[in-house]
């Protein structure tokens, strides 16, 4: 493929939109759209409405995942060479389809995940807005320009393109966290096999038919469906992956890196978190009482940055515990496509379960349930995986609850005397992704900035809302300190090349004693 003459993929016109009917997904592997190689397929369903079928999707394995890399492999011979402005034109066309088919997808997606409709739109933008800020990169792609120590001598450095690049996403962010893997790679002049979560597999797809149509060549972008131990497993080992870019849990996180460790291939991770919103006795209750409820109960509680605990100074507790439970008691669960519904459906019945099962341990080991607290049976809700936005009083440092990721609509309340203790209590996790502070009190506030061990602290905001132009990730347990979004997420696709250039015509002898 001549990098002057870019054949596309291309998207078959049966596939290449949205729609709310179900359809039969197939992989894409070097422009070519083609099952499992096994046959196999598996169902997707709509976790707010069982009976309404997504689609099927190939149940692939070790033989899909070779050709995918071997496709992504011949590709990257040619597309490096793409100049990357060049590169960058297929990510801002991408980013066009995608704001004139804006609503089809975020429909597609509150049908496909059951997050409501005002968040799924706001998945999609987030795709938008980082292809935008990546699609920009292509006329930046900063080195570094230095003095040599030499006369007639330039020094400098550049930036290089890994080879092909595994992407294993999850089911939360099922378009927008695609995107910031998938658009920084391809301007970085990487190929990319990605793997999307098994639980929402449509929206990474609709993001890659629209890659297609937007010009990727073939073998460029592949996406091959899956499980994680038939599809994750063997693109994480294979030799030919240079990079492995994960999100989700910590616990599988720290498996990926271990497999990835014999061959020393680059591996980003952004993991688990347990984040937490303090609010002092100066805050503004209003603001901070709105952070909370957003933050705890957004998404259904399913994000990494979810605020899984409220650390609340003790003056203002009793007031900000009462007005939580009020409120969050009366925040309506439906279909996230109904206008009304405040909260939608977690991902499935068995997250329903799981969310339950903390729950009861947190009731064992003594905190105070002050709402919610058990699955949405009632009506058409008990069709669906609902869930009640549940809140937990009289929680210790140590409780179960307080200490792992539950990623439900589960918040723990602590209680502490000062600024000190509630940092230490924040801090008291293994974890270190998303955090935040209500004060009117600019001295607590930048005291909070220093001392919280977090990738990212908001102050009299809540813990979630990142936007794309700055690093995303966290610390501790939560990555291994890669960074997505922002300009740092080139540092993940991209290998440093220094460059000494010699005019002087004679040899010049560093690094000795002058």
């Amino acid at each position: 493929m001549n990098p002057q003459t870019i054949s596309p993929a291309a998207a078959p016109a049966s596939s290449a939109r949205a729609g709310s009917a179900s359809r039969a997904y197939l992989n894409l592997i070097g422009g070519r759209w083609v099952p499992a190689k096994s046959g196999k397929t598996t169902e997707n369903k709509n976790p707010a409405r069982p009976d309404d079928l997504i689609g099927t999707f190939p149940d692939s394995g070790l033989d899909d995942v070779n050709d995918a890399v071997r496709a992504a492999q011949a590709a990257f011979a040619s597309w490096r060479l793409v100049p990357a402005p060049r590169r960058a034109e297929v990510i801002l066309r991408a980013a066009e389809i995608l704001r004139e088919r804006k609503e089809e997808l975020a429909r597609a997606m509150t049908r496909e995940m059951g997050k409501v409709l005002a968040e799924t739109r706001g998945d999609v933008q987030e795709a938008i807005d980082m292809a935008y800020y990546i699609g920009a990169e292509g006329r930046r792609l900063f080195g570094v320009t230095v003095p040599s120590e030499l006369p007639n001598k330039f020094a400098m450095s550049i930036r290089q393109p890994l080879g092909v690049c595994g992407l294993i996403t999850p089911w939360n962010f099922p378009m927008a966290i695609p995107s910031w893997k998938i658009f920084p790679a391809l301007v970085s002049g990487n190929t990319v096999v990605i793997k999307p979560a098994t639980d929402t597999p449509a929206s990474a797809h609709h993001l890659v038919e629209i890659l297609a149509e937007a010009g990727a060549p073939e073998g460029v972008v592949n996406i091959v469906h899956g499980g994680g131990n038939a599809v994750g497993v063997p693109l994480t080992t294979h030799p030919d992956v240079k990079m492995i870019s994960f999100t989700g849990s910590s616990e599988v996180g720290k498996a990926i890196a271990e497999r990835c460790g014999p061959t020393l291939k680059r591996v980003s991770l952004e993991l688990g978190g347990k984040n937490a919103q303090i609010v002092m006795e100066d805050a503004d209750l209003d603001l901070a009482l709105e952070g909370a409820l957003w933050g705890a109960f957004g998404t259904t509680g399913q994000r990494c940055t979810a605020t899984s605990r409220l650390i609340v100074a003790r003056p203002v507790h009793d007031e900000m515990v009462r007005r939580l439970a009020e409120r969050a008691s009366q925040l309506r669960l439906g279909d996230g496509l109904e206008p009304e519904s405040e909260v939608g459906p977690v991902i499935n019945t068995g997250a329903r379960d799981r969310i339950h099962s903390y729950v009861q341990i947190g009731q064992k080991e003594g905190a105070k349930l002050v709402a919610g607290g058990s699955a949405a049976d009632e009506g058409s809700l008990g069709q669906g995986a609902f869930y009640r936005p549940t809140i937990f009083d009289g929680v210790t440092p140590t409780m179960t609850i307080a200490r792992e990721e539950i990623f439900g609509p589960v918040l723990s309340v602590l209680t502490v005397d000062s600024l000190e203790e509630a940092i230490r209590v924040l801090n008291d996790t293994p974890y270190g992704l998303s955090s935040s502070i209500y004060t009117r009190d600019v001295n607590r506030a930048m005291r909070a900035v220093r001392d919280i061990e977090a990738g990212i602290t908001y102050v009299n905001g809540p813990t979630i809302g990142a936007e794309v132009q700055l690093p995303f990730g966290g610390v501790k347990e939560t990555g291994n300190g890669h960074r997505e979004g922002g300009p740092t997420v080139i540092d993940a696709f991209t290998e440093w090349k220094s460059v000494y250039i010699d005019y002087s015509g004679k040899l010049q002898k560093a690094q000795i004693d002058r």
